[in-house]
This record gives C-alpha cells, sequence and structure tokens, in this order.
C-alpha cells in the first residue's frame, strides 16, 4: 500500500467545478482538472485492503455495491500514489478498457463500498481513475495496441455504444476482425449522443473511437440493421454478430393526448439532438419556456442541466418516490448502496438559478393542458405506495408546462430488430437468455449490454461486452483466452 496513514493524513478531496454561473452559460464539462500532487495525496488514502469491497460488485439488500468491472483498484491506486503512473495505467486497462468515460459519467459504485467511508470519507477513486486515464494520453502511454496475428473470423456488432465498443475492442485485440453498425452520423451510441457534454465531452468520444480504428476496427455509420440490412444477411456474411443496441424504448405515462401534443419529447430524442447542434438550439428546445421532466434519476438531471443552458425560464422535475433521507437510515448501513438524497450538477444549477429545488416528490402526471393542440400546463396529483401499488390523492396542482420532457425510464430494447430475426424477448423486451449467457436463440447471434440486461449503468454495459466477446470468441475458435 502507499501510506499506511494516508486515509488519516489526507482529507477527501473531489476534482474541482467550474462554479454555476460559469457552467451554465456553455455546454464544457463541468469537472476540472485535477492537479497531479492532489491526485496523489488521494491515492494514498486507499488502505489496500485484504479483501477490498470496493472492486467487489456484491448484491446487497437487492443493489450492486463495489466495481462491476472488478477493477484492482488498490494496485493502481498504489502506484499512483508511487508516481509508477505506466504501471498504474496498465493496471487499471487490465480490467477497464474505456476508464475515461467511467471515470466521467460512472457513479461510483467502488466508492460506495470503499471502507473508508464505514466511518469517515471515501477514497476519490472515480477522480483518480479519471485523472490517470487523461494522463495515459497527455503522456502518450495510451496508444494503438499493434495487432500482430489475425484470425480469419469476422464479427459484426450492431451498435456502438458502451456494450458494443467493449466487445468491439476485446474481439479486435483477440485478432478478429471486427465491424460496427451504426444506425446514427457518429459511432458512440449513448456516449455521443445520450450523454451531455457537460458529463462527458465529445472529444473525448471521438479520441476512443479513433484509437480503435487506428487498431483495426471498422465502423460503418448510417446504416440502420434491420432496413438497410437485414440482421439474416449479417449472420449469412459474418462468423458472429452482437447485438448491443441498448434500451432506448422510453416508458411513456398513461396520460390521455401524450403521444401526440406538441411540445412533449422523450428525453433520450431531446438529449440526442441538443448535442447534435451544440451550441445552437435544436428544433424542440427549452428556451423561453416554462419546463416539466417527468422522472428524477440520472436522464431526467441531464435534461434539467441541458434546459437550463437553452434558457428555460422555469423547470420542475416530478419525482414519484418520496425524498430520500439525507443521512443514511439505520437499515441501509455500509457497504450497502447509500439510499440518500444526491443533488447532481443540473439541480445545483436550478437551486442557483431559480432559488429553489427543482424536484417534486411523491407526485405524479395526471392530465395535459392544451390549446389548439399545443401543451399550456400539466396536471399533477400525490402519489404513494401501499404494497407496492401506487395510491393516487385527489387534489391536483396546475403546473405551467409549455415543454414537457419524457425521462420516466425504459421498457427494453426496440423490438422490431430481434423479432424480425425470431429471436425471443423476455416480458420486459430484453433479449431473452440465462444471466451471463450472451447467445440468443438463433445460432451465431448474441446479445449484450442493455438490450440485454435492461437499462442500466454504462459500468454494466462494459463488463457485458467484455464477458460476450468472450461467449463469442469460444464459440469461434473452440476456447478463449479473454478472461
Amino acid at each position: 500500500m502507499g501510506r499506511p496513514d494516508g486515509f488519516l493524513l489526507y482529507a477527501r478531496k473531489e476534482d474541482s467545478e467550474r462554479t454555476c454561473a460559469e457552467r451554465i452559460k456553455d455546454y464544457q464539462e463541468i469537472r476540472l482538472a485535477a492537479r497531479t500532487d492532489e491526485r496523489r495525496k488521494q491515492a494514498a488514502r486507499c488502505m489496500n485492503c485484504g479483501v477490498p469491497y470496493c472492486q467487489s460488485a456484491i448484491r446487497l439488500n437487492g443493489m450492486v455495491t463495489g466495481c462491476p468491472l472488478h477493477n484492482l483498484i488498490p494496485e493502481w491506486n498504489d502506484q499512483i500514489y508511487r508516481s509508477n503512473d505506466e504501471h498504474a495505467l496498465r493496471r487499471l486497462l487490465k480490467t477497464n478498457p474505456f476508464p475515461e468515460f467511467t471515470g466521467r459519467v460512472c457513479p461510483a459504485l467502488c466508492e460506495k463500498a470503499c471502507i473508508n467511508g464505514c466511518d469517515g470519507e471515501p477514497v476519490t477513486v472515480r477522480d483518480n481513475e479519471r485523472w490517470l486515464s487523461d494522463t495515459g494520453y497527455a503522456e502518450n502511454l495510451l496508444r494503438p495496441a499493434v495487432i500482430t496475428v489475425r484470425s480469419e473470423k469476422k464479427v459484426a456488432v450492431v451498435g456502438s455504444g458502451p456494450a458494443g465498443l467493449a466487445a468491439a475492442y476485446r474481439l479486435n485485440l483477440r485478432g478478429h476482425h471486427v465491424t460496427v453498425f451504426e444506425r446514427n452520423e457518429k459511432p458512440g451510441g449513448l456516449l455521443m449522443f445520450g450523454i451531455p457534454n457537460m458529463k462527458l465531452d465529445k472529444t473525448v468520444v471521438a479520441r476512443r473511437i479513433g484509437l480503435m480504428e487506428a487498431e483495426g476496427v471498422e465502423f460503418r455509420t448510417g446504416i440502420a440493421v434491420g432496413k438497410d440490412i437485414s440482421l439474416a444477411e449479417l449472420n449469412e456474411e459474418y462468423d458472429a454478430v452482437i447485438l448491443a443496441c441498448g434500451a432506448s424504448q422510453a416508458r411513456m405515462p398513461a396520460v390521455e393526448g401524450i403521444e401526440n401534443t406538441s411540445g412533449v419529447i422523450k428525453a433520450v430524442e431531446y438529449l440526442s439532438e441538443t448535442t447534435r447542434h451544440v451550441p445552437d438550439l435544436p428544433e424542440v428546445n427549452a428556451e423561453g419556456k416554462n419546463v416539466v421532466i417527468l422522472g428524477g434519476g440520472d436522464t431526467g438531471n441531464d435534461c434539467l442541466a441541458t434546459a437550463i443552458r437553452q434558457g428555460c425560464v422555469s423547470v420542475v422535475q416530478i419525482e414519484m418516490m418520496p425524498s430520500p433521507p439525507k443521512e443514511r437510515a439505520e437499515d441501509n448501513p455500509w457497504p450497502q448502496w447509500p439510499k440518500v438524497l444526491k443533488t447532481d450538477y443540473g439541480q445545483q444549477e436550478a437551486i442557483h438559478l431559480f432559488g429553489k429545488d427543482p424536484r417534486i416528490w411523491s407526485r405524479t402526471l395526471t392530465a395535459l393542458n392544451t390549446k389548439d393542440g399545443v401543451l399550456k400546463s400539466v396536471e399533477t396529483a400525490g402519489i404513494r405506495f401501499e404494497n407496492r401499488k401506487p395510491v393516487i390523492s385527489e387534489e391536483r396542482e396546475t403546473v405551467p408546462c409549455d415543454l414537457l420532457i419524457i425521462a420516466a425510464g425504459f421498457t427494453g430494447c426496440e423490438t422490431e430488430l430481434p423479432l424480425s430475426a425470431g429471436i425471443e424477448l423476455t416480458a420486459r423486451n430484453n433479449v431473452a437468455s440465462e444471466e451471463g449467457i450472451y447467445a440468443t436463440n438463433i445460432p451465431g447471434i448474441f446479445s449484450c449490454g442493455d438490450m440485454h440486461r435492461g437499462a442500466s449503468l454504462v459500468v454494466w454495459a462494459v463488463r457485458e461486452g467484455l464477458e460476450c466477446a468472450g461467449e463469442v470468441d469460444e464459440q469461434l475458435m473452440g476456447y478463449t483466452n479473454l478472461i
């Protein structure tokens, strides 16, 4: 370990962020680059536990705590502290091919399991990871791998989000010929179009895509598999096909007229179009409007921050669940995932701009009020859950609304493509297979990521992509050395 007393000498210090007043004026990343000397101190706080929960990914009380990629966190923290940055990076890359992504957008399940968080503040694992990956690029430690031996096997990956990229990355390094098909005009999937620039600048995504292209991965954009080319044709042409198409089918509330009312937009569409037009405004935008966001999760928060940058005059975020406590409850001890109130960057900006938290807890949408088919306000009601069943109160509240953004979660993958090939789906519109198995019921076709497990975190998508690559490799070669 680094300093045995590091966690006693140094207080936790996260990367600095630009002030709300400054950052709401643009779409640049809100977090500032860390100083090297500070990151070494923060790495010294890692205790190099004999049984490190941080890299465990164990399920406690129905929720996972610890890193799903099983990153060797104590090892590379120790090397950061000792200024062995190249070795630290190699230990990180052993389990995580894209630390520049997870170091920016992951909610840091590792930190929630850090033993320092038992009676103090956990190690800044995510910030250390981001610093290490950015240092790797700056010092030319992250450069294209040279693939010296190639197999004769061809693999098609449909979808270039984190799961598709992870599968393509690993299979290409193994020596297979990998082609990634992406229906959008640029590769990257939700990393490119679903996560705002403020959290993940698109130059970071483009940089990784360029690195993979230099290593031999072929990206074919603007091709919608199922329309421009059938899945059956891909299965005929390639030795294996991996579907990593995400779970972008939005959950729509059962409110009359919501599907055809002007002023209603799904969150992913809103964020995607904004990304395409930055710094200009897309056709549907929040400028000068009263905005209501249905959904209080990460996607809702991203929409909130985006609406503020577009110049909304008010914003309300409707959350069905009651507000979590500010401190851990007695029945939610470490190292369980802490079910506590989180005020994210978008909510911080709304508080700065409008003087209050935009979230309305224990509320639900009941009706839309329109004029000539154009949205003017929404009706909300209180909601509580009894035996997990919703009970809606009779009282109603009208909220001014010119733009309603639906960020209420997802109901699985878009079903047209898998059903066209006879691929079995679950009742939740995920590709049907046993846990940890990525082969579909159609020989030669596999699936991973959100399309396989349901809407989840980037870090889980990366893990699924890596594991799927191992299963594909074993089928192609008769064995696999992809761990």
